[in-house]
């Protein structure tokens, strides 16, 4: 089963919940199993499958995941097959279930057992006849660009205060802004916390320019580890974060220096060690879901390297995607932004145009975070990739992360 995580904002741009998206089956194959309102089988959620398998903590960092529920699978025993807290469980309901006394009766009951509702989708001319139900969500999720948020804020305040309201297709900085501004919103869905935010002639951060020369310095092809500590030596965190990483290596001998630790890492380690570790400071300023983003996308391509006949390119896939957001690090055109570090070359191509030897690779990473699933069975089906491979990738994938931030912490 393939998944992935689309994230909800609330004004500050920090994430505020999940939503789950699932496909159990290529879609090609079997296109019934795409989409909220696919055959899920009567006791069978895969939305919770995914939850029980990897755990709240590992696949969201512990907030609320909101999980499609249909017309069909609104029957099974959701509680019995829950394996994690009802109350971090935000059951999305498809519009394919309709305001009956049965299903009325249904959501009633899965209110009393913990569980928070929501639906997205939901027409104008049926909030009416759905009433009963909206009287029972926590959350109903809209699309900003049609429906007047005025005059939506003042329905549902006066007929369901108790709904949070969501804008969804959120797709660039200035929607954001300005639906922040005219207020109405608690949260908000959508891509546009990764389009670039371009400066022009702005100079960058004394702090960033010290990164950034840290990246060329291991990024080099005959890097020096002396030249790598002299860098790491004039920031007080990464030192740290080294010395802590190094001491876990070395429990029977005295670091002695950043250069002592750098040597006792090793040099492969110290280079991918120390791109995450710059990428992470370089997302300092921005919005906590770019870092997520960036680093489940850099192990994500590394995991899916061998699947792509690249598996002697593990490593540079990692890199490409370290670097796939840097123009929204640096706040720069991404031609320009990748002026600014070594690179190679098929990198670079892969970056900026569909021609470079890894762009597959990004295209499917970014229709994967999209939850494209059309375009990702047609991928795995071209190349005859099974979903299970890809499933074991991304679990992979998010463990890596939850260790490396827990290792940092």
């Amino acid at each position: 089963m393939l998944s992935t995580l689309i994230p909800l904002f609330d004004e500050t741009q920090s994430v505020t919940a999940y939503s789950l998206f699932t496909l159990k089956n290529n879609y090609l194959l079997n296109p019934t199993s795409v989409g909220i309102a696919a055959f899920d089988g009567a006791g069978s959620i895969p939305g919770l499958e995914v939850l029980n398998s990897i755990g709240l903590e590992t696949l969201s960092d512990d907030k609320e995941v909101f999980v499609e529920v249909n017309h069909i699978s609104i029957y099974s025993d959701i509680a019995g097959q829950c394996k994690v807290p009802n109350e971090r469980v935000v059951l999305l309901l498809s519009t394919r279930i309709k305001p009956t006394d049965e299903i009325i009766k249904r959501v009633s009951e899965l209110k009393s057992q913990g569980f928070r509702l929501a639906m997205r989708k939901l027409a104008v001319s049926d909030f009416e006849s759905y009433t009963p139900i909206l009287k029972m969500l926590d959350y109903v999720l809209l699309n900003h660009a049609r429906i007047d948020i005025s005059k939506a804020q003042i329905y549902f305040g006066k007929l369901f205060p108790n709904i949070e309201l969501c804008a969804v297709n959120v797709n660039t900085q200035e929607d954001f802004d300005k639906l922040r501004e005219n207020g109405g919103y608690k949260y908000y869905e959508g891509a546009f916390f990764r389009v670039p935010h371009v400066k022009q002639d702005t100079q960058i951060a004394p702090l960033k320019v010290n990164y950034i020369e840290l990246l060329n310095v291991i990024n080099d092809v005959d890097f020096d580890l002396s030249d790598a500590a002299d860098v790491i030596s004039r920031d007080a965190a990464l030192v740290i974060s080294l010395l802590k990483i190094a001491n876990r290596l070395s429990r029977n001998s005295e670091i002695t220096s950043v250069k002592h630790a750098c040597a006792m890492i090793g040099q492969k380690e110290l280079k991918q060690w120390i791109n995450t570790a710059v990428t992470e400071a370089l997302c300092a300023d921005r919005p906590n879901e770019i870092i997520r983003m960036v680093m489940i996308r850099a192990k994500f391509a590394q995991e899916l390297a061998p699947l792509f006949d690249f598996a002697m390119d593990a490593d540079e896939l990692f890199l490409m995607g370290l670097f796939s957001m840097i123009d929204i690090m640096l706040e720069k055109p991404m031609e320009e932004a990748l002026d600014m570090v070594v690179v190679a070359k098929e990198i670079r191509e892969s970056l900026l145009t569909d021609s470079g030897k890894y762009s597959l690779i990004m295209d499917f990473l970014r229709a994967y975070e999209s939850a494209d699933w059309t375009e990702i069975s047609r991928m795995m089906l071209l190349r005859n990739i099974s979903d299970k491979q890809v499933e074991d990738k991304y679990i992979e994938s998010l463990k890596w992360y939850h260790d490396m931030f827990g290792l940092t912490e």
